[in-house]
């Protein structure tokens, strides 16, 4: 984990925030843009929505978190909302590439 600046006040805590959510945000564009690429790939709804790969991330990102020093209930809780989006957007893709949107 990257070390934690010792902030002042309540504003240098939230010009950090900020500084993060902008590179969470990018991030969420960039994974966003692969998943809508997967949906070329796959057959079915059920291959989109993929419970075993939406397990897989799930179990690689908890570990992660304790790894990095995150809490890893706040993982899985924000992950599991993540990929409920993105399944959702998904599907979206995959119906309108199979002419059904």
């Amino acid at each position: 984990m990257k070390s934690i600046d010792n902030c002042q006040n309540i504003e240098d805590v939230r010009t950090h925030i900020d500084r993060i959510d902008r590179q969470i945000v990018a991030l969420l564009a960039e994974r966003g843009a692969y998943v809508k690429q997967a949906a070329k790939f796959k057959k079915t709804t059920t291959d989109v929505k993929a419970p075993q790969r939406v397990e897989q991330v799930i179990s690689k990102v908890t570990a992660l978190s304790v790894e990095l020093g995150a809490n890893p209930t706040v993982t899985e809780q924000v992950y599991r909302a993540m990929i409920t989006g993105f399944i959702n957007a998904e599907l979206a893709e995959h119906a309108a590439l199979q002419g059904n949107g």
